[in-house]
């Protein structure tokens, strides 16, 4: 994880209300994650999404990682 990450996820207040998006589109890092979460393929989200790269998907990944470093949500037991 580096400086790679920085150069794929991207935050202006001007797009997507500063939430995180995939190199300045208006596609937002946490619809990545849910695709990939509602058990999608990454060749399917490619698929579906022609302007995204393979190492964009990579870079929603770490980006999920390094926040789950940093911050936890309690969870209903």
């Amino acid at each position: 994880m580096g400086k790679e990450i920085l150069k794929r996820i991207t935050i202006d207040p001007e797009f997507c209300h500063g939430k995180p998006t995939v190199r300045g589109s208006r596609l937002m890092v946490t619809t990545v994650l849910e695709l990939l979460a509602s058990d999608m393929t990454i060749e399917e989200i490619l698929a579906d999404y022609p302007s995204l790269e393979r190492e964009d998907i990579q870079a929603c990944l770490q980006y999920a990682a390094l926040l789950a470093k940093f911050q936890s949500i309690p969870l209903a037991a």
